[in-house]
């Protein structure tokens, strides 16, 4: 993979701190279904990964293992939520536990729609039934402690209406940062391989 110069990336942290903070979106015409991926499913992940974060520079899970991605898949607290349009997954979203001692926060690690989906009012949605499993995630996981904090975070790199989204649904920016970032001439795109 042929690389550029070095491009100045900003990424923008934001957090809520209670359940209470987070604004529901519109529920768009066509809703869809959240559902819970219920089983380690490596190959179905990695599609996901692949088709929403292609246009986005999602370049680092491209070169893991099938090993990598049980790994990951099967952590306590690591789940992932898919939006369904018409039996079609449009989108997903997920959610990384990280217990200490008394309490969990909650990583919302990927979000995001599949390109034919964009536009459709259905990121709103599919962001809103995700903090709100992040925040219910110890329902699922009793194991863990509970949970006293969501956060995520973007950058430059990622849709345009990205911030827009996580800082409507409640979420607070609590920091910023700056970066160097080598990266490819063009995006991989949802077919990495395939350009």
């Amino acid at each position: 993979m042929r690389l550029t110069d070095h491009m100045l990336v900003t990424t923008t942290y934001l957090e809520q701190s209670a359940p209470t903070d987070l604004r529901p979106a519109t529920m768009p015409d066509e809703p869809g279904r959240v559902v819970r991926v219920g089983e380690v499913s490596p190959a179905f992940c990695r599609f996901l990964y692949a088709a929403v974060g292609g246009d986005w520079f999602w370049l680092q899970r491209l070169t893991w293992t099938y090993d990598e991605w049980v790994a990951w898949l099967s952590r306590p607290g690591c789940e992932t939520w898919v939006l369904w349009q018409h039996g079609t997954p449009a989108g997903y979203i997920e959610l990384d536990a990280q217990p200490g001692a008394t309490s969990t926060q909650v990583e919302i690690a990927y979000f995001g729609l599949l390109p034919r989906f964009i536009g459709r009012g259905l990121g709103g949605r599919l962001l809103t039934a995700g903090i709100a499993n992040a925040w219910s995630l110890r329902d699922r996981w009793p194991g863990l402690p509970p949970v006293d904090r969501v956060w995520v975070h973007t950058c430059t790199l990622d849709g345009e209406h990205a911030l827009a989204n996580y800082t409507a649904r409640g979420m607070r920016v609590y920091r910023t940062s700056e970066q160097d970032e080598a990266l490819p001439e063009v995006s991989p795109g949802p077919w990495p391989g395939a350009r």
